[in-house]
């Protein structure tokens, strides 16, 4: 867009109490950048307002942008009980007991039940230029996208007029926004239509509209178009609607489909898109939605607003959320605060910064990664959409790896773990929806597979809330946590915004329906303690004593270590809402101090099992025998030192390889571990650039538009990424906050984050110079009247009392300088 036509949003008036620690305040720019049109989808830049999203592939003479919308899947709602289950269970009880774990493991196939659905695209919105476009300068060529206002940009040149396209996703206004101009008048010509890998038809509409109309398959396999009029599946519209600039210009029809625009000044393409799906519980053929007319309703609502309306929208509304944190690292006093030019008198590519990593380690870098993962969930999971699936909302084929689909042992976790942290705790409402559909149909399942009460969950499920195991192998299908694993997020949604009426509302009754179905599911074992059986280490074997390979045993210490957790919140709830007398909280508590502790094995690690089997994968890519340290508190430096060395020898023994994800979360739990020089290897272990032509499975790494590979893409690694770096800069508890606990302090030797959150509500700015604390500023917003926080920086340790609605600022001795009231 032309300069004057971009609209600034200020930074929140809070920002101008808090003077930064550098002379030199002047931010970097938030750009990933190219200096050519995509080759590959992970060359191609993201979009997104929650719900709708795209790529954009950067062509001249042809553009391909692809779009997704979140409710677009295989599949219709499903039954997900077995009544053959409860005898499968008490046959594989028995032969656990009998320690006869790989015949266990044969006969807990008959648990497993059928696969999730998968997660569709919507289509394309494809553009063909002139031929002169061919002949394009590729010294003017530019594309990037800006984190600060949620846009990409393309610059080029022909025969000395200069092309600029913008594009943009609107959450207020539901819409994709797509500007083509020209710096010569009349210059702007092309065609555009739509398609889809999907069963589709496309017609125009009016003068200026295109249609597209198409449905996703009633079955996941094979994926396959209907031959009848009344598809099953889930249906769908896409409209595209066509401006062109007044006086010059000209919108030709071709063949009922296409739009052709001739000789005008600018073009802006606006796309909506929905579905009939109406809820995970209604079938599409019962839906009374209609897509198209949905479609329509939301053009109609926006026709009177101009492109800089719509921008300034769209821009109020993204940094409104992006703009809350802020983060400035530089390994010096003397590093320049900006791009450095290469030798070619250019900004290097993003490209070129992540091959270069290795060796120059810039900590620009990390700043944009971090920054890139918080658009991102910005961009995939609004209130009201889906939650961020396993590529968030960007995905462009029928059947992508592993279905695109919520996998609950730690990846759609993940996903969400910077919300709280990074000042995002809205846009884990999704997760809250989801969770509440997921205990519907979990009820179900408890019921009947299981025998229980409460509500269970398995670990992977889609937009249907499936609860049963799904179909596969047993060592990751039949994995009864993945509910309890995301009731802990409940809790610390609570923590951070300290809304009593979410507790109350909200979170507890889902964590009593999971608090029931523990207590139920847990049985009297040896030694008295309570245990779980069948029970599997996600995605994991072990040699069993006979010398066979198996999977199940009982009273994993993952399931141990969520149960604790889940249990340890369940009677935090209760004290805060004054329900210490339920009979479900004193069950908790009498259950609490039978389930089993973490033990060490021989050779001083973490046991995974509840016997120290043989590990057949010592560097298996899952942790999931570290969750009490983190993302769970159960483990902590504090309490259990003996329990964290036993961890870091565990962390050793993994190793540094593994997919995004698994790298991701070793450095969360190096920082949990105040070891500022394994989490930053870890941090560097996955800046490293992965090429789409010589991807390696599990090898972790980036492609060139930033997102996380594991190989493929997979979007739980920049969210984890993001996570992780925040618990380097800041870990809390209710009472406590522990500033730079795991700050490479070569690295990122001078540096301020403004804007993280810490539980209690509390806000933190921190600055530091050459690896030590420099100014912190601490404020509670709308909260309790006032709270009681131990401050924690290196061996001191500082009581203060914050009131709400004033900004504190300390020195880096603790002491505070200054008070500011920010009513």
């Amino acid at each position: 867009m032309r300069d004057e036509e971009w609209i600034m949003v200020r930074r929140p008036a809070v920002a101008d109490l808090w003077n930064p620690c550098s002379s030199d305040s002047t931010s970097r720019p938030l750009k990933v950048i190219f200096n050519e049109p995509a080759k590959y989808w992970t060359d191609a830049l993201p979009v997104g307002n929650g719900r709708l999203g795209a790529m954009i592939w950067g062509g001249v003479a042809s553009e391909l942008i692809q779009l997704n919308e979140d409710t677009l899947w295989t599949g219709v709602p499903g039954d997900y009980t077995n009544p053959n289950a409860p005898y499968a269970l008490s046959e594989i009880r028995k032969l656990v007991d009998s320690g006869e774990f790989a015949e266990a493991t044969a006969a807990a196939a008959k648990l497993v039940g059928s696969p999730a659905d998968v997660y569709q695209l919507l289509g394309d919105i494809k553009l063909e230029f002139d031929d002169s476009h061919l002949n394009y300068d590729k010294e003017t060529y530019q594309r990037e996208l800006d984190l600060d206002n949620a846009t990409v940009q393309i610059k080029y040149t022909v025969d000395g007029v200069e092309f600029s396209r913008e594009h943009f996703a609107s959450n207020p206004d539901q819409v994709m926004v797509t500007k083509i101009s020209g710096s010569k008048p009349g210059s702007v010509s092309f065609t555009v239509y739509l398609d889809s890998k999907l069963d589709h038809h496309c017609k125009t509409n009016g003068e200026s509209q295109i249609i597209m109309e198409g449905h996703c398959p009633e079955k996941r396999i094979p994926l396959q178009a209907y031959a009848d009029d009344k598809p099953k599946g889930i249906q769908f519209s896409a409209v595209l609607d066509l401006k062109i600039s007044k006086g010059n210009g000209i919108v030709h029809i071709l063949d009922d489909s296409k739009l052709r625009v001739e000789g005008s000044d600018w073009a802006i393409l606006l796309l909506v898109a929905s579905s009939s799906f109406d809820g995970p519980f209604t079938k599409p053929s019962d839906s009374k939605k209609d897509p198209t007319s949905d479609s329509l309703n939301v053009l109609k609502s926006i026709s009177n607003l101009s492109y800089v309306d719509l921008y300034a929208h769209h821009l109020d509304d993204y940094q409104n959320l992006f703009c809350r944190v802020s983060l400035q690292f530089s390994k010096s006093s003397r590093s320049v605060l900006c791009l450095k030019k290469n030798q070619e008198g250019r900004v290097p590519t993003t490209a070129e910064r992540i091959k270069s990593f290795q060796m120059d380690e810039d900590p620009y870098l990390v700043e944009l990664l971090f920054q890139f993962g918080r658009y991102l969930l910005i961009s995939s999971s609004r209130p009201g959409t889906q939650v961020a699936n396993l590529q968030g909302i960007w995905n462009k084929d029928l059947e992508p790896k592993w279905d695109s689909a919520p996998h609950l042992n730690i990846n759609l976790e993940m996903n969400y773990w910077p919300s709280l942290p990074c000042n995002l705790s809205e846009c884990q409402e999704p997760l809250f929806d989801f969770l509440s559909s997921l205990s519907v149909n979990g009820r179900k399942t408890a019921e009947v597979n299981y025998e229980t009460s409460g509500w269970v969950v398995h670990h992977k499920s889609d937009i249907w809330a499936k609860s049963s195991a799904d179909a596969g192998d047993v060592d990751w299908a039949l994995w009864p946590m993945g509910g309890a694993w995301l009731c802990v997020h409940l809790w610390e949604h609570y923590t951070y915004t300290m809304d009593i009426d979410f507790l109350k509302d909200k979170a507890y009754p889902l964590l009593k329906g999971c608090g029931l179905f523990l207590l139920d599911w847990l049985i009297e074992g040896k030694g008295g303690y309570l245990e779980t059986n069948p029970s599997t280490s996600p995605e994991h074997d072990f040699i069993a004593p006979d010398g066979k390979r198996a999977s199940v045993s009982y009273s994993s210490t993952m399931d141990m270590a969520i149960i604790k957790e889940v249990f340890s919140v369940i009677v935090s709830a209760a004290e805060v809402l004054d329900k210490n007398e339920d009979d479900l909280v004193k069950r908790v508590r009498k259950a609490q101090s039978r389930l089993c502790p973490t033990k060490v094995a021989k050779d001083g690690s973490i046991m995974e099992w509840a016997q120290d089997f043989q590990d057949p994968d010592v560097h298996h890519r899952h942790l999931s025998h570290l969750f009490g340290l983190f993302p769970g508190h159960t483990m902590t430096i504090e309490s259990m030192p003996d329990l964290c060395k036993a961890a870091e020898n565990t962390l050793h023994k993994r190793g540094e390889e593994g997919p995004g994800w698994s790298t991701m979360w070793k450095a969360a739990l190096w920082a949990r571990l105040h070891d500022s020089e394994h989490s930053y290897r870890m941090v560097k272990h996955l800046i490293y650039f992965m090429d789409p032509e010589h991807e390696k499975a599990f090898k972790g790494g980036i492609y060139s538009n930033l997102f996380a590979a594991h190989p493929p893409f997979q979007i739980d690694a920049n969210f984890g990424f993001t996570a992780a770096v925040a618990e380097m800069l800041v870990q809390s508890t209710l009472e406590d906050l522990y500033l730079l606990p795991a700050l490479p302090r070569h690295n990122w030797g001078n540096g301020c984050v403004e804007g993280l959150v810490a539980r209690g509500g509390v806000t933190v700015n921190i600055c530091w110079k050459e690896g030590n604390l420099h100014r912190l500023g601490l404020w509670l917003k709308n909260r309790k009247s006032w709270r009681r926080f131990r401050l924690h920086y290196r061996e001191t340790m500082v009581s203060v009392n914050l009131s709400c609605e004033t900004m504190y600022t300390y020195n880096g001795r603790l002491d505070c300088v200054n008070t500011y009231s920010l009513l």
